[in-house]
């Protein structure tokens, strides 16, 4: 039995994901991607999931519930800075379908990360935001985020990545 963590929000409850979980995961992530215009870039399959998130333990989400329907999900798992000297927690994607956005669903989500953060003695939390969505720009400097203007993100995949590991 999945242990639901109440809110301050009428109805509105999370909980840790299950196995059981993965056909909703795999959707949400399809939702955002869909509301980024990257849907074409989801390689994630059930199994993908499935093997990632419980069987490696890559990766953690938080399920929301409101009134017993899944309505939105983080998912995040622990990154480590050199700086602090301590893990963080990093954000790697967070969703609320649109019907159910403007009631601080996002904003508990995010208030729960984090707790959790400070919980597990985190020196920070993180997240990317993409540069054209100015009303989650303007929610996350809201909350006391702070951009990052100054760091480039870097990635290396798809045939990159294996040409980078064929050099070892």
């Amino acid at each position: 039995m999945t242990k639901v963590i109440n809110t301050k929000i009428q109805g509105f409850n999370l909980r840790f994901a299950t196995e059981e979980d993965v056909p909703l995961i795999l959707r949400f992530i399809k939702e955002l991607a869909d509301y980024e215009k990257l849907l074409h870039e989801v390689h994630a399959t059930e199994e993908i999931l499935m093997n990632s998130l419980f069987i490696r333990k890559g990766a953690e989400v938080i399920i929301g519930e409101y009134e017993g329907e899944p309505v939105g999900f983080a998912l995040f798992f622990h990154n480590f800075s050199t700086f602090t000297g301590k893990p963080g927690l990093y954000l790697e994607d967070l969703y609320v379908r649109p019907e159910m956005r403007g009631r601080g669903l996002g904003k508990t989500l995010l208030s729960f990360l984090a707790h959790l953060a400070v919980k597990r003695d985190c020196g920070r939390f993180e997240w990317w935001c993409i540069d054209w969505n100015e009303p989650s720009i303007e929610f996350y400097k809201s909350l006391g985020a702070i951009p990052m203007d100054e760091w480039t993100v870097y990635r290396v995949c798809d045939e990159a990545l294996t040409n980078l590991a064929k050099e070892f």
